[in-house]
């Protein structure tokens, strides 16, 4: 599965511009500023209905123009799809696919999987929980439309529970019956939750570690963990015993919504041990993984998106991703850097055709 042809309308600093891709090697290649990683940002939005850079769709909106437009041409399982995005401010975001508007963006999760590798992925080690809750959830949810389906439903639930929790504070009153009709949701649908995230965990771990030992030449142990009351507790036992300490905190204080992911470099936190060199390679593997685990369970090869990867590794580590990409396991990639150096070693690797762009502020040479 590949993107062949891309087209953006008045998306960041982009005026319009057009692209047709090789789907083997596409580089993007200009100063920082540029707009190179904006360009991975639409590749992006067209799989996931959303920027992987900014939450408020109007905020990538060109800032002198009224609306945006992406609008993407895939070779997917032997047939071809348009995938069409389009926003107007103050107005609701269109999505559609072969020129059929979807009823809800959650349907058009999973069917275009791409991974991605960038520099704000280090808000997974020195961010909060939330981050990495995020991350699983988004793996999770590209093959798995139950997993998605469920996870909006606890929310759903919890945004309930929580407000009549406040509710019940404000009028100094309380009623078990009603919040126990949420408890009922939460662990229906928090249970499921938490067996995939479980399943998820351990399938990933080998491959995540293999491709760790294969970029750090063997050196180091890695590992990943859930972290969950779950893991030794009844769910509905733990809302009983709880309900207390949520009443004077006026929100719902355990669940599957405070789980964790921790990230281990030889059994301690990678967060406060790691080099960062350690952590950027922590990450890298750990996406390459999450590559296998889509490729797999998708039967589709994901899109693969290095942005400005090669920032804070060593020579050994640059070269050891170069050789693992270059492999023909992989598919279509896009990749960006300032350095043309990595690119044109990575091109003589490949053994598939290449393209290279040259980004200057929103205009593009080819």
């Amino acid at each position: 599965m590949f993107i062949q042809e891309l087209s953006i309308v008045n998306f960041k600093n982009f005026e319009h511009s057009e692209f047709k891709f090789t789907d083997g090697l596409n580089c993007f290649i200009g100063n920082n500023g540029a707009g190179k990683t904006n360009l991975m940002d639409a590749i992006y939005y067209l799989s996931f209905c959303k920027s992987f850079l900014n939450s408020i769709d109007a905020q990538n909106i060109r800032f002198d123009q009224d609306f945006f437009m992406i609008q993407g041409k895939y070779s997917r399982l032997d047939s071809e799809e348009t995938i069409y995005c389009g926003l107007k401010r103050t107005q609701k975001k269109i999505f559609k696919r072969n020129q059929k508007e979807y009823r809800k963006l959650s349907e058009h999760i999973g069917l275009i999987p791409l991974i991605i590798v960038t520099p704000l992925d280090t808000n997974l080690i020195s961010g909060g929980s939330e981050e990495r809750r995020r991350f699983v959830d988004m793996v999770i949810s590209q093959y798995n439309a139950v997993y998605l389906e469920n996870l909006i439903r606890y929310n759903r639930a919890l945004l309930q529970r929580n407000n009549l929790l406040k509710q019940f504070a404000g009028r100094n009153a309380f009623q078990l019956e009603a919040i126990e009709i949420w408890d009922d949701q939460l662990v229906k649908y928090g249970q499921q939750i938490h067996a995939e995230r479980m399943i998820f965990i351990d399938k990933l771990q080998p491959v995540f570690q293999q491709y760790y030992q294969l970029i750090s030449g063997g050196k180091e142990l890695v590992g990943l963990k859930l972290q969950s009351d779950l893991l030794t507790n009844d769910f509905d036992q733990l809302l009983k015993s709880t309900i207390g300490r949520d009443r004077m905190l006026q929100y719902t204080s355990t669940g599957i919504h405070k789980d964790d992911f921790e990230f281990e470099l030889a059994g301690y936190p990678i967060k406060k041990f790691g080099s960062q060199g350690q952590k950027k390679t922590y990450l890298v593997a750990l996406k390459l993984a999450q590559f296998d685990f889509m490729k797999e369970i998708s039967g589709l090869t994901p899109i693969l998106l290095l942005d400005d990867i090669f920032d804070k590794l060593d020579k050994n580590r640059v070269e050891q991703i170069v050789k693992l990409v270059a492999d023909d396991h992989f598919g279509q990639i896009f990749i960006t850097d300032t350095n043309r150096e990595h690119l044109d070693v990575m091109i003589s690797r490949l053994d598939t055709e290449s393209r290279i762009f040259t980004i200057n502020d929103g205009q593009v040479k080819n």
